[in-house]
């Protein structure tokens, strides 16, 4: 399913972490209309994943709260070609083991601290969509919406 997102020209991500086992009615709205879901971890629960899975193919790594059998197989870092962009995927920023730009990632998602950011660093742009749970400092509930388009 995801190779057929590999070179669409015109893709929505829908990218959310810290669900907590938690997936609310408006996240799902959002995330209903996507064409891919990429969930950087912490998701908590079986049932929050296999929702997510139903709404949209989905690409999720291992955050500090997913254990038992449903997440074993998850990977804590994943790189996935999306509309021409190399995405990397990982829950802690704090543990990227690459320098994103010189291995041509343009875009990396994390989540971990529950606190929304975006910030361009050379050229690559570290995104965090906060939490769609369990927020913190006075932050609502959140996710991000990334269009990709013509490059």
């Amino acid at each position: 399913m995801l190779a057929a997102l590999k070179n669409r020209r015109r893709l929505l991500l829908g990218v959310i972490s810290d669900t907590h086992g938690h997936l609310s009615p408006a996240a799902v709205g959002a995330l209903g209309r996507v064409d891919v879901i990429l969930h950087a971890g912490d998701i908590d629960t079986p049932a929050v994943f296999q929702a997510l899975q139903g709404l949209a193919p989905l690409v999720a790594v291992r955050g500090n709260m997913d254990r038992g059998r449903w997440a074993a197989d998850l990977p804590s870092a994943e790189i996935v070609a999306l509309g021409g962009l190399q995405v990397y995927l990982l829950h802690d920023l704090m543990s990227l083991d690459l320098d994103p730009a010189a291995a041509d990632i343009r875009l990396v998602i994390s989540g971990h601290t529950h606190r929304p950011a975006a910030e361009n660093r050379a050229g690559v742009l570290l995104l965090n969509p906060g939490s769609a749970a369990l927020p913190r400092g006075g932050q609502p509930a959140s996710l991000a919406l990334v269009r990709l388009e013509d490059d």
